[in-house]
């Protein structure tokens, strides 16, 4: 059930009303000194910590990450208008015209737009709006290079830019591997870095096609190695070895009894 609009209100001024004595005189010197320049890297974390919690399908730490993020956003806008730049609710009326203008399937006329038409729609009245960025204008340079991959052959496909199936994909993947294994032949470590790179944005590629988001993937198998790598140290600790004792065999065959269970 929605909360009341009454209710969410008087939480928004709350947590407003909070970042504004920590900014204060007789507040935190540590918040006082912050700038949005200083935040950056902070709000790109908390961003990160929501996407863990997602990840991990653990609703209350969510719940925690989405606040600990609204804080960041709620800070920056209370910074910028004490810098008479713009305010919190300039932030809000812009996303909010933003979200009317781009959706006219919704505002304006009512049609039965699939998902992926309106996702080229979208891209179609953003493009109109950043003529001067370029084709790739409204991809932050900050983002995360698999990240990135990801959204510049999003963007590419939707003018047509792309394989017609996931399969010449695959087989793509194949041969910027075989370029790689020749670039080895030589010393030329500048070639085989472009090499590599070819076979690390092949891969992003079929991901893309077969639906899955890269970064979600790969942030996956991370946690799913770090966990079996401490029950393999668990494994050899009850065997009486620790990590800088145990050799190469007696790690792998923990690893294996890891992966079991």
């Amino acid at each position: 059930m929605a909360e009341p609009y009454d209710k969410l209100f008087e939480a928004i001024v709350g947590l407003v009303q909070i970042v504004r004595k920590l900014r204060g005189p007789s507040g935190c010197s540590w918040d006082r000194e912050q700038t949005v320049e200083s935040l950056s890297p902070y709000m790109l974390e908390e961003a990160y910590e929501v996407a863990d919690a997602i990840q991990k399908n653990d609703m209350n730490l969510l719940r925690i990450e989405l606040g600990d993020l609204l804080l960041h956003v709620i800070m920056s806008a209370e910074i910028s208008e004490e810098r008479n730049e713009f305010s919190l609710k300039d932030v809000v009326c812009g996303i909010s015209e933003k979200l009317i203008r781009r959706h006219p399937h919704v505002f304006e006329q009512q049609s039965g737009l699939s998902s992926r038409d309106v996702e080229k729609q979208w891209e179609a009245i953003k493009a109109s709006e950043k003529k001067d960025e370029g084709f790739f204008g409204s991809i932050p340079s900050a983002m995360p290079a698999l990240q990135t991959a990801w959204r510049i052959q999003q963007r590419a496909s939707e003018v047509g830019f792309d394989w017609p199936d996931a399969h010449g994909a695959l087989s793509k993947i194949f041969e910027e591997i075989h370029e790689f294994e020749k670039s080895l032949e030589s010393e030329d470590t500048e070639a085989q870095n472009a090499e590599l790179g070819d076979v690390i944005f092949s891969l992003v590629n079929y991901c893309r096609l077969l639906g899955f988001e890269p970064e979600a993937v790969l942030r996956h198998n991370n946690r799913k190695f770090m966990d079996r790598f401490s029950r393999m140290e668990v494994i050899l600790m009850e065997a009486g070895y620790s990590l800088s004792e145990a050799d190469m065999e007696m790690m792998e065959n923990a690893w294996q009894k890891a992966k079991l269970g």
